[in-house]
């Protein structure tokens, strides 16, 4: 009997929400991909919605494709508005470092045996300039669309809830992270939860715009 395809595989599990290639089959099943999974450290532990995607990662893993696990050691400082009804409490530098040794300790225990890559993005956002990266990426960015994404819309409907610069400026930087793994390791595949699209889309649309070259969204169903 034959092996099953990766696409099979994460079609028959219900791993797979939405992606931006015209198949599956096309992120999933032909050449090798490099994929990446972000994970912001708010808390030292991973809960059941990042399980589901390192359980994806792995997939991609046996399948003979690479990943990069990205610890968000700089969006963490900032926090994604995604599924949050309100805004975050700011952790301080300390906490998220202790935060972020934990997730790297139980992603190599989840990987264990597996080749895989971590990162930490505070390694390339900590040093950014502000007027060089509102030139830069900014500009490629519209408001008009941003405000259009799920994360932000939800909060502007609600009278009592608004949404800061801060958190509304999010999405760039998660943009900005898949520009630079494309340009350092041609990661061209960034997977995630359902509630994370227009932010993974957006840092596909900044690499097109930025390079040319083509790169992938795949999303699963949010655990709730």
């Amino acid at each position: 009997m034959a092996a099953m395809k990766l696409s099979e595989t994460l079609l028959e599990r219900g791993y797979v929400h939405q992606h931006s290639a015209a198949t599956l089959e096309e992120i999933t099943d032909g050449s090798t991909r490099t994929v990446y999974l972000g994970i912001d450290p708010s808390a030292d532990s991973l809960h059941i919605g990042n399980l589901q995607a390192m359980l994806v990662s792995r997939r991609f893993l046996d399948a003979g494709h690479n990943v990069i696990l990205v610890i968000g050691g700089g969006t963490g400082m900032i926090g994604d508005p995604s599924g949050k009804s309100e805004e975050r409490n700011l952790l301080d530098d300390e906490t998220i470092q202790k935060n972020a040794a934990g997730i790297e300790a139980q992603a190599k225990s989840l990987f264990a045996g597996q080749t895989f890559t971590i990162v930490n993005n505070a390694e390339w956002l900590h040093s950014l300039s502000l007027i060089p990266f509102l030139r830069d990426i900014g500009k490629h960015f519209s408001v008009n669309a941003m405000l259009q994404r799920d994360s932000v819309k939800e909060r502007l409907t609600r009278d009592d809830v608004g949404i800061s610069y801060t958190e509304f400026s999010y999405m760039l930087l998660q943009a900005y992270d898949f520009l630079q793994l494309n340009e350092k390791y041609n990661c061209d595949v960034q997977i995630g939860a359902s509630d994370q699209w227009g932010n993974i889309v957006s840092g596909v649309d900044l690499i097109r715009r930025k390079t040319g070259k083509s790169a992938y969204a795949l999303v699963s169903p949010l655990l709730v």
